[in-house]
């Protein structure tokens, strides 16, 4: 289950970036912990050039309540054992909450990484996963939905997360499932609104981990109302061993001011800065 993300590149990228706008005098909020309840950029098949900011917490709007589901899984009620290997049949088409939006109604969640941790130790032991080779913002597949509140007549534009088995990179974190992630490539198929079954299908695959790092970070991420740049900061060392920088040092050298951020990174004894 994926519950927190991470929306930190600023409104101008974004828009470069995914080829969309923001309108209305829409204002992006710096967010390093989005949880449920919480804003989240889309963008809908509906409106494919506006980014928008939905609620992160499915809620269908035939619901009598808000329900706040985090995450979608593209096996349904199949693969029970979350089989890295999983082939069989896709049962969110005929899932109940997810069936309508899954069809029609599905967007891209535009983050600059997400947090999770193992199945057991849940958020008491975080990971932050990012890209690596400073690759920017990403796109989860996301679906959405507008509920309406039965007494205040308020619309919640709501959106959740799909999920699928876990890849290498999540599996080594200790967790068994994992966001649909997709590549640049497949972002405008998956938003396209007369995409079939069948297609839609091929495209909730677990992402290439080769693409992605992940390290652990501070246990305060697990507060919602915590935030700020610091909770990104590495508490150890990434997964996988790799050149690039990590998200924290590449918001923090963004951030300050680069003789500064050149100063304390060799006194950590990072030689790679000079490269």
């Amino acid at each position: 289950m994926c519950g927190r993300a991470t929306i930190i590149t600023p409104q101008e990228q974004l828009e470069k970036r995914f080829n969309a706008v923001f309108k209305n005098n829409v204002q992006l909020p710096e967010n390093v912990n989005i949880s449920a309840g919480e804003q989240l950029p889309v963008i809908t098949s509906e409106a494919p050039g506006e980014i928008q900011l939905f609620t992160y917490g499915f809620t269908p709007h035939w619901a009598h309540k808000q329900t706040y589901m985090l995450n979608a899984r593209s096996e349904g009620s199949n693969n029970i054992e979350n089989e890295m290997d999983y082939k069989g049949t896709l049962g969110i088409f005929n899932k109940p909450m997810f069936r309508h939006a899954i069809k029609s109604q599905r967007c891209l969640i535009l983050v600059d990484a997400f947090i999770e941790g193992p199945k057991q130790e849940k958020l008491n032991k975080p990971f932050l996963v990012y890209p690596n080779r400073d690759r920017g913002p990403f796109a989860i597949a996301g679906i959405h939905d507008s509920w309406q509140h039965p007494l205040t007549g308020e619309i919640h534009h709501t959106v959740a997360m799909v999920t699928t088995t876990a890849n290498r990179l999540i599996n080594r974190i200790g967790h068994h499932r994992s966001p649909v992630i997709l590549s640049k490539e497949d972002e405008q198929r998956w938003i396209q609104p007369d995409l079939s079954i069948t297609e839609i299908s091929k495209l909730m695959k677990p992402f290439d981990s080769k693409g992605f790092n992940a390290y652990p970070i501070s246990q305060k991420i697990k507060k919602p109302d915590a935030n700020g740049l610091e909770l990104l900061k590495p508490t150890g060392e990434k997964l996988f061993k790799d050149y690039d920088r990590c998200l924290y040092e590449r918001l923090k050298y963004a951030e300050d001011h680069s003789f500064t951020i050149r100063e304390e990174r060799l006194v950590e004894g990072d030689q790679f800065i000079l490269f």
